[in-house]
């Protein structure tokens, strides 16, 4: 199952995130210092920590303004939500399900008590007594009536209604057929079973429908119970430990038999190194104190070999698993032979970890760079851990790679992309290098406004403090500077939401027989209709060649009025939605080339339903429709929806004329930009 929304109230800086959602694979958690991005990945964990995280203690982590409330015993722990989760179920997970619960999503909470709880959404509902008061009256007059006629005139036992009125007795109408109340009608069902009259088909229906009802709530419990095993644990890294480069085995294994560790920050590193290479601390320490059998001893002597060879070749694989990975990053077109080799040795009581250079020079690894360090630790400890916990877990990464340089966290950017697509991740970050400027839409802005409103995650990429968009506009300010120039044929769109519908559409295009945008043309996005002039008009100084793509409403068509624009590009150069669009708007967006389809996933995608406002509205843009008919819609929200659909769908799936209007477009950019 997938993590897909979640929500944190009442914990430390935290009052109300709001409930936000997660995407499939990888999502950015961006904001300054102090906006509480650790207290949403801490939290987070709570949802199905491992065995050794630390639970919640009101003490700490209640926002301390409300301790009052605990203290008084006016709020209780166990009454309070600190963290929910909703997760989408996969095919299989699906297949171990009863009929019926395949579309629920799986909910669950923890408490501030740390006790769990959880249910389904979307499942089919748990019926209520008043939904089968009526038939279980009528079949327990039929029952009585057959019992009464059965005992005769002397009745030595009391009618079936007599212990059904023992049962519901404090129901009310609003009573759930939940565990307690299935069980006890179920159990009275099979009690009055010999009294109902086989022959009456009315009555056998009617019996058989409250012993379904029944069965309901055990199969929504059945698939409760299934899908609380296959929740995934959520592992947080807060602290990167370092694995050091020598360590003392038998010190290391005497601490680890007597539970006196050491700081986390020495024997947690270490120990992971251990379980990596696939020993104990004692085990290595055993058979570096074992001294060689005799000349003589054969068997002893083969065996002693074995042991060496077996300690030789795990602790070889294991440096070789752990150079190409960390090569990956640090020297991606190095050759195998000028790259380094870390190297894992076993020297008596000492275990050693050095980094052989070009040179061939061996190099304590505490000697490299503090960014080398964190590096080879991380992958230390994350392939220990991924023998257990990883299996099935969410990775929550606090501020992964500060100690790279920005070059290397833009490799180690790819790094936690290859590690989301086994282990869905969240992490935080403050760097530009690693949000990808093709990644805005997986990114959520926390923020905290003020103290007593506390931490929010913003689901949009807006923010009302500056220092929360950094990161973004970094991002993308260091991709426009290394792309601005270095394409000869560009394309200048409106904005963000703009980019995203071009850039997925040629994506969809390229794997069917329609024209799709021209790999070699680079998408800006201006920002706004009237910032498309300064970006066309540097491009254009620049000699390149240069197209701007505008909407046909108002601001469009003004930003295309613009002298200094249609100078630098003439009227050629400046395209309209309307140039392709087949449609019946009269002043189309972008958004109206993919009409049909962005009903259709909105709906799926988003629960906005405006089917009906759409078709009866066939002149009006689709986003003031969906402005007027949705409370709380936003651009950049349908956009993002669309981008999710379209990564897991293909241009077969567009309404029918949506493929030839975007095949029209891209023809007419080539064309011009040819």
């Amino acid at each position: 199952m997938r993590l897909a929304k979640a929500r944190i109230q009442n914990y430390r800086s935290i009052v109300d995130t709001g409930l936000f959602e997660i995407e499939h694979f990888k999502t950015i958690l961006v904001g300054p210092n102090e906006a509480g991005k650790t207290a949403v990945l801490q939290a987070l964990q709570h949802i199905n920590p491992p065995d050794s995280a630390t639970k919640l203690d009101a003490l700490r982590d209640y926002p301390r303004s409300k301790y009052n409330d605990i203290s008084t015993g006016k709020i209780k722990p166990s009454e309070i939500t600190v963290v929910e989760a909703h997760f989408e179920l996969e095919p299989e997970d699906v297949a171990l399900l009863p009929p019926g619960y395949g579309s629920c999503t799986y909910q669950r909470g923890r408490k501030l008590d740390n006790s769990a709880w959880h249910t389904l959404l979307n499942a089919p509902p748990t019926p209520k007594y008043l939904a089968i008061k009526k038939e279980l009256a009528r079949l327990t007059a039929h029952v009585d009536q057959r019992h009464t006629a059965a005992q005769g005139a002397v009745e030595s036992l009391p009618p079936p209604s007599v212990a059904l009125a023992t049962i519901t007795k404090t129901w009310t109408d609003d009573t759930l057929i939940d565990a307690e109340t299935a069980n006890a009608l179920s159990s009275w069902l099979t009690q009055i079973l010999p009294h109902i009259d086989e022959s009456n088909d009315i009555e056998e229906k009617r019996y058989d429908s409250l012993s379904s009802t029944c069965q309901q709530f055990k199969q929504r419990a059945s698939a409760l119970e299934t899908l609380n095993k296959r929740v995934p644990k959520f592992v947080l890294f807060n602290n990167y430990f370092r694995v050091r480069p020598l360590i003392q085995l038998d010190h290391l294994a005497q601490r680890t038999e007597t539970k006196v560790l050491d700081d986390d920050e020495y024997d947690y590193g270490n120990l992971c190194l251990l379980k990596l290479l696939g020993f104990t601390p004692r085990e290595l320490s055993t058979l570096a104190m074992s001294p060689e059998p005799d000349a003589g001893d054969v068997v002893g002597l083969k065996t002693y070999r074995d042991q060496l060879d077996k300690r030789h070749y795990q602790l070889n694989a294991a440096s070789v698993k752990l150079t190409q990975e960390i090569n990956r990053i640090w020297a991606p077109d190095s050759t195998r032979a000028e790259a380094d080799r870390l190297k894992v040795m076993a020297d008596r009581q000492y275990l050693k970890v050095v980094v052989e250079d070009a040179l061939g020079v061996d190099i304590e690894l505490n000697q490299r760079s503090e960014g080398f360090q964190w590096l080879v630790s991380f992958f230390v400890v994350f392939f220990a851990e991924a023998a257990g916990d990883h299996k099935n877990a969410i990775l929550l990464l606090d501020e992964p790679g500060l100690n790279l340089h920005g070059l290397k966290q833009r490799e180690f950017r790819k790094t936690l992309s290859r590690l989301s697509e086994v282990n869905q991740t969240l992490y935080s970050t403050h760097s530009p290098f690693l949000v990808g400027p093709d990644e805005l839409d997986l990114v959520r802005v926390v923020e905290m406004t003020n103290r007593a409103i506390g931490t929010k995650v913003l689901t949009s990429v807006t923010s009302s403090d500056p220092a929360g968009m950094l990161p973004l506009q970094e991002a993308l300010g260091y991709d426009m500077a290394q792309s601005l120039f270095s394409q000869q044929r560009n394309l200048v769109v409106e904005g963000l939401t703009d980019y995203w519908y071009v850039d997925a559409m040629s994506h969809l295009l390229r794997d069917s027989a329609a024209n799709s945008l021209g790999e070699k043309i680079a998408l800006v996005p201006a920002g706004s209709a009237s910032k498309v002039v300064y970006f066309a008009t540097i491009l254009h100084a620049q000699k390149l060649k240069v197209i701007a793509l505008l909407d046909s409403d108002a601001a469009g068509d003004q930003a295309a009025r613009q002298e200094t624009l249609v100078h630098a590009l003439g009227q050629k150069a400046i395209l309209r939605t309307k140039d392709t669009y087949t449609g019946a708007v009269l002043m189309p967006e972008v958004e109206d080339l993919l009409r049909d389809t962005l009903v259709a996933v909105a709906k799926a995608e988003l629960s906005w339903e405006i089917s009906s406002a759409a078709s009866g509205n066939p002149q009006e843009p689709i986003v003031k429709i969906f402005s007027r008919t949705i409370t709380d819609f936003s651009k950049y929200r349908l956009a993002k929806a669309f981008l999710r659909w379209s990564r897991s769908h293909s241009s077969a799936d567009l309404a029918t004329g949506e493929l030839a209007q975007w095949s029209a477009l891209f023809e007419k950019i080539n064309k011009t930009l040819k």
